[in-house]
């Protein structure tokens, strides 16, 4: 079975897998390769996967959707890490830090665009 986990704007993960553990809003459930085609929604989480060698891999996701259609398995997410399951936890509080500072900055210009709108629609105002 393919796994294709994408971001919204890159495919974050491409790669050949035997199992998929995942986790709905209902529970923890697992893909295999000849379960029926599937729409699911998918909780923030940990997601397991299996190559097939049966080496395990994890992933970070903050929820998303999840489509399994024949031997196709798309995972659409807005954020995903890949990492070992004990260093995952540093790698998520680190990743929201610099969302955080990031949406800061961009709150911080849009108080300036607005300041500066404001500002000229009153010099708009005197003029007239």
């Amino acid at each position: 079975m393919r796994l294709q986990i994408c971001h919204p704007s890159e495919i974050f993960i491409d790669t050949a897998v035997s199992k998929v553990v995942a986790e709905s809003p209902r529970g923890s459930f697992c893909i295999l390769p000849r379960h029926i085609d599937i729409v699911k929604a998918l909780v923030p989480g940990i997601l397991a996967y299996f190559n097939d060698a049966g080496e395990e891999s994890f992933i970070a996701i903050n929820g998303g959707i999840m489509v399994k259609q024949e031997t196709k398995l798309l995972i659409a997410t807005r954020m995903a890490i890949k990492g070992e399951l004990g260093t995952l936890k540093k790698k998520v509080e680190e990743f929201m830090d610099e969302v955080d500072e990031k949406e800061r900055k961009t709150l911080s210009s849009l108080a300036r665009l607005e300041a500066d709108f404001i500002h000229r629609f009153l010099e708009v105002g005197k003029n007239v």
